[in-house]
């Protein structure tokens, strides 16, 4: 009679090696979940160092990641495979299998928590530039509120004074173009950068907040508008009557005084009626521009205006001034040699300070500046006297004075 084969796993000893097997795999197990979660987490990490860091060492720190993310998937995919390689629920498990199975699952497992501790060991060394990482992305969310707070407020103040029957076009639509910066603004550090991001939002702000300030000016500017308009039709019409007065001062100068003295303002009353009648037609331009509330159009009228209005009210005046310098001079030249004299004076006292003998460079136009003086008073003597040259010529003299004046303080200044 012959002996039935023996079951080799059938005892109490072989399910002790399949226990520890089921043992192995377990904790292998634990050990690939416990790498996979902290693995997650310093992707995590890596993920805020790079939105708030650009750094060199930002960078090493991203490829140190990679590299040992590889080392990850090496281990991880022996694990994998230990595990499909051996079923120990099998009834029919052979000890051998499962003693396979066990050193396996223990290799696999142990190379789990070898990289493990790589990778706590690099999260570790990270932990400095993920705190300044941190530290830059507190910083982003605050930006953007306040970048919005202040997008809302220019278009609340919009909305109120549209209200009011303003139309503020120009502004609308500097507002608008802040839409598109907005979309990149709520996209966030991850996809521009921390450094971006908080620019973004501090450029949002400024111009949002330049937006508002300026609605909020329009009622006092349109008032203020209307002030210079009128303020300019009341000046042009002045400088219209002033025009008409100017023949007969030029008048007197011709009957007084030598062409040279008048000649050259022969043209003003015409020009200036011209000059006027251009500038009413301009403020007529800047009062349409100023109901269809083309606020740019009005302030750019407005000011060439007022620089067409100075340069003609300049114009209109010399005919007086000239008459009046003129009367000056001829009842007494002396008054404005004297002047002259003062001047050059003053201009040799401050060559001379701290010197026996002036340098020649000071010296020479100075001494010619005299010249000039007995020159001009020389002239006057002529049967018809030219005393707007001469008062022009006593002008030159003591600008060439100054001159010198200006040039001795500098050399002292520098000295």
């Amino acid at each position: 009679m012959t002996t039935a084969p023996r079951r080799w796993f059938g005892g109490g000893r072989d399910e002790s090696r399949r226990a520890d097997a089921q043992a192995a795999k377990d904790a292998a197990a634990a050990a690939f979940y416990e790498l996979d979660s902290a693995q997650r987490d310093l992707r995590i990490s890596i993920e805020t160092i790079a939105a708030a860091d650009g750094s060199p060492e930002a960078r090493r720190a991203g490829e140190g990641f990679v590299a040992l993310g590889q080392r990850i998937d090496q281990v991880s995919h022996v694990y994998i495979e230990a595990v499909d390689a051996h079923d120990l629920d099998r009834a029919e498990l052979e000890a051998s299998a499962a003693t396979r199975a066990r050193e396996e699952l223990t290799r696999a497992k142990d190379e789990l928590v070898r990289v493990k501790g790589e990778l706590d060991r690099f999260a570790q060394g990270l932990q400095p530039l993920l705190d300044k990482a941190e530290t830059q992305l507190a910083r982003v969310a605050p930006a953007r509120e306040r970048a919005r707070a202040a997008l809302l407020a220019a278009s609340t103040a919009l909305d109120d004074v549209r209200g009011k029957g303003m139309r503020a076009d120009d502004l609308a639509a500097r507002l608008a173009a802040l839409g598109p910066e907005l979309t990149k603004l709520n996209q966030g550090a991850a996809q521009h950068g921390v450094q971006e991001t908080v620019q973004r939002a501090d450029r949002i702000l400024r111009d949002a907040e330049a937006i508002r300030a300026e609605v909020a000016r329009l009622p006092e500017r349109a008032a203020e508008i209307d002030r210079r308009l009128v303020s300019l039709r009341t000046r042009a019409q002045a400088l219209r009557n002033r025009a008409d007065r100017v023949d007969p001062v030029l008048s007197e100068l011709r009957r007084r005084f030598s062409a040279a003295c008048w000649q050259d303002l022969q043209q003003v009353p015409e020009q200036a009626v011209r000059d006027v009648a251009r500038a009413q037609d301009r403020l007529a331009e800047a009062g349409r521009a100023r109901d269809e509330q083309r606020w740019a159009d009005v302030a750019a009228l407005v000011e060439a205006v007022r620089m067409a209005l100075d340069s003609t009210d300049e114009a209109v005046s010399a005919a007086q001034d000239r008459l009046t310098r003129l009367e000056a001079v001829a009842r007494d030249p002396k008054a404005e040699v004297q002047r002259t004299r003062f001047a050059i004076r003053d201009a040799q006292r401050l060559a001379m300070e701290g010197r026996t003998v002036p340098e020649a460079r000071h010296a020479r136009p100075l001494d010619e500046a005299v010249a000039r003086v007995d020159r001009a008073l020389a002239a006057l003597e002529d049967r018809h006297p030219d005393y707007w040259a001469f008062l022009q010529e006593m002008e030159a003299v003591r600008s060439a004075a100054q001159r010198v004046v200006s040039d001795i303080r500098t050399e002292r200044g520098h000295g």
